[in-house]
């Protein structure tokens, strides 16, 4: 992220934005190391819970993965020149995992419907994760390939 971003509240919800810098890295043969290509610089704009958890998760420097969809336009100035803004209309951020460890938390649905301007009634999200520990080992059941084989999975 080039930018921390900056948030506020619509008529319609929150909105956030953030400027996004993306530059390409590529393999110099001559020199036998990567190197920086050019830089390319994108306004991501986030709305209603999304545009929350951007600004409350989010910093400069974060390294970044952003899915949505990309708006370029171009306008004239009062001087006659072309001027060009590449814009994406996020639907989902988050920190890219390859560069670094990153601690989810998922926001309750009272702290969601009330960024978003809706009525809750009262209602919370309790799920739980499952449980995803493997069951011991049933010594009568055999194998697991003897098992697919009783089932009839060959």
């Amino acid at each position: 992220m080039a930018t921390r971003p900056v948030s506020r509240e619509t008529a319609l919800g929150a909105s956030a934005r953030f400027r996004l810098a993306v530059t390409a890295r590529y393999w110099d043969r001559e020199k036998s190391e990567w190197t920086d290509g050019h830089t390319n610089f994108f306004t991501v704009w986030s709305r209603r819970t999304l545009a929350a958890n951007v600004t409350s998760s989010l910093s400069v420097g974060d390294p970044v993965v952003v899915q949505g969809r990309l708006r370029v336009r171009t306008e004239r100035t009062e001087e006659g020149e072309s001027r060009t803004w590449a814009d994406i209309d996020a639907t989902a951020v988050g920190h890219d995992l390859t560069r670094g460890t990153s601690a989810f938390r998922r926001t309750t649905r009272d702290a969601r419907d009330a960024r978003d301007g809706t009525d809750t009634k009262g209602t919370t999200d309790t799920r739980t994760e499952p449980d995803w520990g493997t069951a011991p080992a049933d010594e009568s059941a055999g194998t697991p390939r003897k098992q697919l084989a009783d089932a009839g999975v060959t």
